[in-house]
């Protein structure tokens, strides 16, 4: 059976599985390397190494396609202003905030608050992009936002702190924020262009911590510095390329379903490895988070649909 992109019909979905592991595979390489490199450094070298990947991925992407276009397609006024506030906001701001927040918090936390982010981008799309609000969307917030409050509330445990909690809550707004200005973006600018330059918009911001991650990256191990190099070229630039992979030859809706599992194997991952797990309490409330993104971003069954809906008809009060 093939796509209708005449592709064999496994290989999106291998692409989705690699993406998610990759992508699951950063929060805890983060973890691990947050004793020795610096929020900023760590988030400058991971850029510089996938720019450095993806310039390679363009390239041969490029001239396999047989494209007219060499490398990748500059925008102009508005469309290339929000390719660059997207990377700013998501490939270089989260990078920092997210590193920070996890030398306070254990990975699995880490990546159980980021993803909210795909309801907040619902939200901001109602607030900015006239995309509206159903009454799923309100039932879907309010779990996910019980979640959160589950999760701050979760117990002190071994791996986590109030500021790892409120830079993890701000890791998620500035990820919805930039899916959300990529998605305006996208709409001038084809996917691997965008790819490749918000990414180095947002290498480009984080160069004033260059100097202090060209001495960090001296003093490391080559363990360590693999591990970096491996933050760039995998959860980076190899995952964003097999995402816009599959998106392009399935539903969306699916593929969005597919992020719901990271947390799951971050905590897997973070057990094996780095021997941390959240409290039970935290992952309740993780788990709450992602009903919640489900049921708002229309990922449950139609039949559960209804009775979310059936749910704030009850509660909402009537004119």
């Amino acid at each position: 059976m093939l796509m209708r992109s005449g592709h064999p019909a496994a290989l999106p979905s291998i692409a989705a599985g690699v993406t998610v592991v990759l992508w699951a595979s950063a929060f805890v390489a983060i973890r691990a390397l947050g004793p020795v490199f610096s929020p900023g450094a760590m988030a400058f070298l991971r850029l510089l190494f996938g720019v450095a990947a993806l310039t390679v991925i363009v390239v041969v992407s490029r001239r396999t396609s047989g494209s007219a276009t060499a490398f990748v397609r500059v925008p102009r006024g508005r469309a290339l202003a929000l390719v660059i506030a997207y990377g700013i906001a998501w490939f270089g701001a989260y990078s920092v905030v997210l590193n920070w927040a996890e030398q306070h918090l254990d990975a699995g936390t880490s990546s159980l608050l980021v993803n909210i982010a795909p309801i907040l981008v619902a939200v901001f799309a109602g607030l900015f992009l006239g995309e509206g609000f159903s009454r799923v969307l309100a039932v879907g917030i309010a779990i996910s936002f019980t979640g959160v409050v589950v999760i701050t509330l979760g117990g002190g445990g071994a791996h986590a702190d109030w500021l790892g909690i409120a830079l993890g809550g701000i890791s998620a707004v500035l990820y919805a924020g930039g899916v959300l200005l990529q998605k305006v973006a996208l709409r001038d600018v084809d996917a691997l262009s965008a790819t490749w330059l918000g990414a180095f918009a947002g290498l480009v911001a984080t160069i004033p911590f260059a100097p202090r991650a060209f001495d960090e990256l001296s003093a490391v191990d080559a363990g360590q510095v693999a591990a970096v190099i491996y933050l760039g070229v995998g959860p980076t630039a190899i995952a964003f390329s097999t995402w816009a992979y599959a998106l392009a030859r399935t539903d969306a809706g699916a593929m969005a379903a597919t992020t719901l599992v990271v947390p799951a194997i971050v905590i897997v991952m973070s057990w094996l490895l780095l021997d941390e797990v959240p409290t039970v309490l935290r992952i309740v409330g993780g788990v709450l988070c992602l009903a919640g993104v489900a049921v708002g971003r229309g990922l449950v069954p139609r039949r559960a649909r209804s009775a979310a809906d059936a749910a704030v008809s009850v509660s909402a009060p009537t004119r």
